[in-house]
């Protein structure tokens, strides 16, 4: 029975749970969708019978539960006495991007009701507050395409190719867009020379030579990145130690163009040099130009 295995996907109506749990079934994953978590220990129990083939299961169990989603806690505490290794994926996006899938949809939010699917929104994050505070790994999906999202599930969960037990994901963002959701650690970096005021620099972006070189050669750029880069060497062998299994680094300047796209890539570059798996994303690039 030990090397049975539970993936729980969880999170917010409409964040892509349909697109994960098919994504499990694609690498080979027993799914199951809209389990009743009453049900979770009696499945463990017949995927650990003599003969059964099963080894790595994957369940969607949500709010359309309904009274048995207040049973799930009791059947992870059953699924860890019977030494069963779980992990819960958790996702979610914003009320904004929420709503607009319901609306093209033209479905109706499970908790909403008679009332509005902003007001269904916010009784599920209240409802599942204490789910995602216990959740391994955290996808905001609010700016991910469907294949974004497969392409991070199958490097978090497909174990022969990850190095290192953990998946890294550096995104650049603009502060003057919000700070991603799911960032565990975030790094301002506005206190670097700004692109923006050089008139030859303003249209491009950080990954264009004239940016990069404009960037990286100022010598506080320099100073940040080896402190930075030495933060994260120390901080991330003990990050695997505990188990952590994605981790989401968000390098942030103004409007997400120039200074944070450059330096998220070198990031990346060094985390890359030292065996980790890493993705890098540039959240607002080319979404506007950055302003001061």
């Amino acid at each position: 029975m030990q090397n049975l295995e539970f993936t729980l996907i969880t999170g917010l109506s409409g964040a892509g749970k349909s697109e994960a749990i098919r994504c499990f079934e694609d690498m080979g994953y027993f799914c199951i969708d809209n389990l009743p978590p009453t049900l979770i220990p009696k499945l463990a129990e017949l995927c650990s019978l003599p003969g059964s083939k099963v080894r790595k299961v994957a369940l969607v169990s949500d709010v359309r539960g309904g009274e048995f989603f207040d049973a799930l806690f009791e059947a992870l505490r059953e699924l860890k006495g019977r030494n069963i290794k779980y992990q819960i994926l958790f996702l979610e996006a914003s009320d904004e991007e929420l709503v607009k899938r319901f609306k093209e949809t033209r479905r109706r939010h499970p908790l909403a009701g008679e009332g509005q699917i902003i007001e269904g929104i916010h009784r599920e994050r209240h409802l599942l507050e204490t789910l995602r505070g216990t959740a391994d790994m955290i996808i905001d999906t609010t700016d991910l395409e469907t294949h974004e999202l497969r392409d991070k599930i199958r490097s978090s969960f497909l174990g022969e190719q990850k190095r290192k037990g953990i998946l890294i994901t550096v995104i650049s963002f603009g502060y003057k867009y919000g700070v991603p959701l799911d960032a565990d650690l975030v790094m301002d970096v506005r206190f670097l020379p700004n692109p923006h005021y050089i008139q030859s620099l303003r249209s491009r972006n950080g990954e264009d030579k004239e940016v990069r070189e404009f960037v990286l050669n100022r010598p506080e750029t320099q100073t940040f990145l080896k402190k930075f880069q030495g933060l994260l060497a120390f901080l991330l062998p003990h990050y695997v130690t505990e188990g952590k299994t994605h981790l989401t680094i968000a390098i942030g300047c103004t409007g997400g163009t120039h200074r944070s796209v450059t330096l998220a890539n070198e990031i990346g570059e060094f985390l890359r040099e030292q065996d980790y798996n890493v993705i890098v994303r540039h959240r607002d690039i080319g979404r506007n130009f950055e302003s001061p």
